[in-house]
This record gives C-alpha cells, structure tokens and sequence, in this order.
C-alpha cells in the first residue's frame, strides 16, 4: 500500500484529503506542523508528500527544500495563495506540482496518483505482481497465505482463502456467483453454486467488522458479488 504523509495545519482539511486517498487505497499520515512534517518526511518512507505553504514553526518553503536534499519523492504543494510568483517558487525549490485551495478531493486523488505513477516509471520501482494486498485495514499475504485484520491475523480455510484473493485481485468488478463457482470450484466441480455464499458469508465473519454492513465484498443484488476498493 503507497503512504502518503499530509504536512497541513488545517486539520479540517488534512482530514478530508486523508479520507478521499484512503478510499482510494492509500496509507495516509498527517503532521500539522512544519518542524514534525520535516522531521518524519525525512525519517520515514513515504511514496508521495502533500505540503501545505503556509504552516507554523517551518513553512512549506523550507520543508521543500530541506526534503529535496534528502529525498527525491515527489512533493504536491498546495496554499491558499494564488500568486504566481509561489508557484513558481514552489516548483523552482523542487516540488512536482502546485494545487491552489480550494481543490476537489478527487482532482487530488487523481494528481496524488499520476505523480506516483510519473515516479515509478522513471526509477523503475513498480512492483508488478505484489505478493501483498493491502485495503482498508485488511492485508493478505499471498505468498504465506495468510490474512491480517489491523494487525491481528485471522485464519481462513483454503477455498475461503482462494476466494478471497480472487475478489481482491480483481477489484470493484462484480463478478456472478457460477463465475466464482468455476473459477475457484472448476468445471468439472459437482456441487450447488449456493456453495459460494456460504464462504462469502465465512469470509464476512472473519474479516468484517459488522459482516450485515459489509466493507470489503459488497453483495449486488441480483448480480453477485464485488471486492470493494
């Protein structure tokens, strides 16, 4: 999961693009100082920082440029300002790109992920075919097979297990119960498709929270089922 570190006094608003990326799929921390941003942007790892101008002990000038000699993350500035003369300040001290309040939470999103992107490609640190996914609290580790709720593992039986992996690795896709039936049960497999709502319903007990409102597999109505992101 990419972590995203939020440097912004206005807590207000760090809590709302900390909601938006986390629904998006992000790890995300906020820091509403200047002098502790600085401190765990260049002690921890983070995949992409969002910096706010205007903040207290240290502005977003200095934490820039303070960054930039260490890391070359990108870095999303954004400020209430509007004059140019910032922006291009911003940008001269090393920021990848500068976003003026107010913005859209989903234009955010949608820049946090084409900048992480821009920078995978260029230092080629992509992973393709990760052994891990991570959402929403819950991490399922492929390769030992093995599942995580906030840290605590929870145990799953094999086919629970396969199924899901399957609907994780395939998400916000509403797939039909015989889908899934073939998929993970085979062709050939004698039984009752009923089969796959009886491991949903496991799988819910295990992982979910309150499995009757679910937030991980989404029941659709008439259709099947959905891994939501």
């Amino acid at each position: 999961m990419k972590r995203i570190l939020i440097i912004e006094d206005d807590i207000s608003i760090a809590e709302l693009e900390r909601d938006y990326l986390e629904i998006s799929g992000f790890k995300v921390e906020i820091e509403n100082s200047g002098d502790t941003g600085i401190a765990k942007a260049i002690n921890q790892e983070y995949d992409l920082i969002i910096l706010d101008l205007m903040l207290p002990k240290i502005d977003g000038f200095e934490i820039c440029r303070q960054i930039r000699r260490e890391k070359n993350i990108p870095i999303l500035m954004v400020s209430a300002k509007k004059e140019d003369i910032d922006k291009i300040r911003g940008l001269g001290l090393g920021a990848d790109d500068y976003m003026t309040k107010p913005f859209s939470p989903s234009e955010l999103v949608a820049r946090v992920k084409a900048h992480i992107s821009r920078y995978e490609r260029l230092t080629g640190n992509k992973q393709e075919n990760s052994d891990e996914i991570e959402v929403k609290g819950l991490m399922i580790d492929k390769s030992s097979r093995r599942v995580f709720i906030n840290g605590k593992e929870v145990i799953l039986t094999t086919k629970e297990f396969d199924l899901l992996v399957f609907l994780a690795s395939n998400p916000n896709r509403v797939f039909k119960k015989e889908e899934l039936f073939e998929k993970l049960w085979g062709l050939d497999s004698q039984g009752d498709i009923s089969t796959v709502t009886v491991h949903i319903r496991k799988i819910r007990e295990k992982i979910e929270t309150d499995p009757s409102h679910p937030q991980y597999i989404e029941t659709i109505w008439g259709v099947g089922y959905r891994f939501e992101l």
